[in-house]
């Protein structure tokens, strides 16, 4: 009788951890999605640089600004608080885009406006202006839609009641004002080159009376820097200098209008925007 043999079952499958993967399966695995983006790149990069290349042609304007502005929050925030250090510098920015504006306008070139804590912000002039006309223009732009921003504060305030828009409002008037006395660098100075350089010596005492009384560094600085072009009066005029000051009689009456009418305005939005002691 014979008797079949049973294979013995095989042993169990024994699980472990798997096998660690090589460099190279690591590599391979990482190049897969690094070869799928350098494809859409490819793709798409004809129509992003359109995109990418003006950002970085204008990455140093903003930073520039940017930072210079940033700074001057940080410097005006420790003095009045974060909210109105913002919206102060961002009425500096008004002032300075519309002497920006109004260059462009004149076919001047001119740089990103850079801003210095506690002394206001500029934009330098890449090309100076051919005539007393356009140093007016230049000069007026910035008051005038300085004049607009503080207005725009003062009827956010009268639409929310929030008291640090009416703050700003009166703040952006009185700024702009005193930007258009008839001296030095100010914006005034360079207005009144279109009307009578000899209004310089008004504001020249203007800012000299101011510093009397109320001694001041950036006072004592504007009078400084305004010495030369009241010197320039007594002093002999060549022949390009006199035809840079000649103006048509329609644009001087057109600048005088303009220069004393913002005067006049800036003078009542104060007055409406003022807040009474008491009530602070």
């Amino acid at each position: 009788m014979e008797h079949d043999t049973v294979a013995a079952p095989p042993p169990p499958p024994v699980y472990g951890p798997p096998p660690e993967p090589t460099v190279w399966r690591k590599f391979k695995k990482l190049l897969g999605p690094l070869a799928a983006a350098g494809v859409l790149l490819l793709k798409f990069g004809a129509k992003l640089k359109f995109l990418i290349l003006p950002l970085l042609k204008f990455f140093p304007l903003i930073l520039k600004t940017g930072g210079t502005m940033i700074l001057s929050i940080a410097a005006y925030a420790m003095m009045w608080g974060v909210w109105f250090a913002v919206g102060f510098v961002l009425l500096i920015f008004v002032h300075e885009l519309g002497h920006l504006l109004a260059a462009r306008k004149c076919g001047l070139k001119v740089g990103a406006p850079v801003f210095i804590p506690f002394m206001g912000a500029f934009i330098a002039l890449k090309e100076a202006p051919r005539d007393a006309w356009i140093e007016a223009q230049v000069g007026i732009g910035g008051p005038m839609l300085g004049a607009l921003g503080a207005a725009a504060c003062e009827m956010i305030h009268l639409v929310t009641g929030q008291p640090l828009f009416r703050a700003l409002a009166y703040t952006g008037f009185f700024l702009n004002l005193f930007n258009l006395a008839p001296v030095g660098f100010l914006d005034g100075g360079r207005i009144v080159t279109a009307l009578s350089p000899w209004l310089w010596l008004v504001g020249f005492v203007i800012i000299g009376a101011m510093t009397l009384l109320h001694p001041n560094f950036i006072l004592i600085l504007i009078l400084i820097f305004s010495v030369p072009r009241v010197f320039s009066l007594f002093r002999r005029k060549t022949d390009a200098e006199a035809r840079y000051f000649e103006v048509t009689p329609a644009q001087r009456w057109t600048m005088a209008m303009m220069y004393f009418g913002l005067i006049g305005l800036l003078v009542l939005g104060m007055h409406l925007s003022h807040i009474p002691r008491e009530r602070l």
